[in-house]
């Protein structure tokens, strides 16, 4: 293939957003878009770059990424090399990452996506350091793996690394004294970290429409150094439908959304603040993390900040029914 075109893949992974160790077995490609490139710009851990360069091919984003969709082995991609006249189908043996399974510590896990250049805010580490993420998975789970936990009802705690990521977009909109509203809030880690960044003068608002894991997150949370956040009123959980937002406490600097939507949901644009800043996986079977801007104006500016696999944003019923 001429050195002047390049393949955009996305890659779905049950591994890191980020710059890990990786041991070569069995890695599929799919194309999605050709793009015109005047040179390979590869940027990757050894192992990957070396076998990146034996493909040909150029991956926009270098990194891995793994949402809160749950995977009991790699979910791999089929990478197909376009020709002139043939197609040629790469098979890379399966892959295993190392998701920093050893680590008992909740101060080593922020640790292990510090040294891998996922967390780089010192505030964002502060906050996942002080709220235990081993208190918000079920207990026969490893609390600290970098990997989604299933935590019933067809549901999941997203991936640490998720988590860091989407702290650090919203960061600047989670402020003290400012509102966040937390889509999809499942046992309630990332409305307790939400709550810590805005403090008592500010609100962190979970919706989560199972009402048992709305239960279950009041219980994580008031063992968490969030409790008295939750006791004063400036930490609120709701069980109801979160594509419809939480009108109650808009508009919001910062909204999340922890499950990927076909669509961005208008009722959520509606309720940001202008100056705010919605996250929000958008998606079906190929999700981007889009970062939603709301301009003074009231106009919206959209970006796709990475690639991602989550679980689907949907009703109650069909969420259970799986």
């Amino acid at each position: 293939m001429p050195s002047t075109y390049t393949l955009s893949l996305s890659v779905i992974a049950y591994g890191f957003r980020y710059r890990a160790p990786i041991k070569l077995s069995s890695l599929y490609f799919t194309p999605r878009h050709f793009h015109y490139h005047h040179r390979l710009t590869l940027s990757q851990s050894p192992p990957f770059y070396a076998t990146a360069l034996f493909l040909r091919c150029h991956l926009p984003n270098t990194q891995f990424f793994t949402g809160n969709s749950l995977f009991s082995r790699m979910e791999v991609m089929r990478w197909t090399l376009l020709l002139p006249l043939t197609s040629i189908l790469f098979y890379v043996s399966q892959q295993r990452f190392w998701t920093g399974s050893g680590i008992t510590k909740n101060k080593k896990m922020v640790e292990h996506l510090q040294n891998h250049g996922v967390i780089r805010s010192k505030k964002v580490a502060e906050v996942m350091e002080t709220i235990d993420r081993a208190l918000f998975v079920p207990e026969d789970s490893p609390p600290y793996m970098d990997s989604p936990v299933q935590i019933g009802y067809n549901a999941t705690i997203s991936a640490p690394h998720m988590h860091a990521t989407c702290l650090e977009l919203l960061e600047n909109h989670l402020k003290p004294g400012m509102y966040a509203l937390d889509v999809g809030s499942g046992t309630g880690y990332l409305t307790a970290c939400f709550a810590i960044m805005v403090g008592p003068q500010g609100r962190a608002v979970g919706v989560e429409h199972i009402p048992e894991l709305v239960e279950i997150s009041l219980q994580n949370i008031q063992k968490s150094a969030a409790a008295p956040l939750l006791k004063e009123g400036s930490l609120v959980l709701h069980t109801g439908d979160g594509r419809l937002g939480w009108p109650e406490h808009a508009p919001y600097d910062a909204i999340h959304v922890g499950a990927a939507a076909p669509e961005i949901p208008q009722a959520l644009i509606e309720q940001l603040k202008p100056g705010g800043r919605l996250v929000i996986p958008v998606g079906n079977i190929f999700q981007d993390l889009q970062v939603v801007d709301k301009n003074v104006d009231g106009s919206v500016s959209i970006r796709s900040e990475t690639s991602v696999r989550y679980v689907p944003l949907t009703s109650r019923d069909a969420q259970l029914r799986g």
